[in-house]
């Protein structure tokens, strides 16, 4: 039976990575329609307006990559089974 809190902090991880981002493209949204409909300052509104795209963009990017590396090392000629599944398992 596996151990339950192995799943959810294997389950949890890609959540957790794009928080940040999220956060901040929400936040920049949020910036965007504050200089466009309050301010009325409406060049600086669009400018702002195009970070959220730019930053998920970045981040879609990071993550993919930090999945590239990890399947390329899971599965490097040379390694045996026990040590795939110990560094699956985050132990030495």
């Amino acid at each position: 039976m596996p151990d339950q809190s192995t799943e959810k902090s294997a389950g949890g991880v890609g959540d957790t990575s794009m928080g940040p981002a999220v956060m901040a493209a929400a936040a920049s949204v949020g910036l965007s329609w504050y200089y466009f409909f309050l301010k009325g300052d409406k060049q600086r509104g669009l400018f702002v307006g195009l970070w959220p795209p730019t930053i998920l963009a970045f981040a879609s990017y990071f993550k993919q990559h930090q999945m590239e590396q990890t399947l390329s090392m899971l599965t490097s000629p040379g390694r045996s089974l026990k040590q795939t599944f110990d560094s699956m398992m985050g132990s030495s």
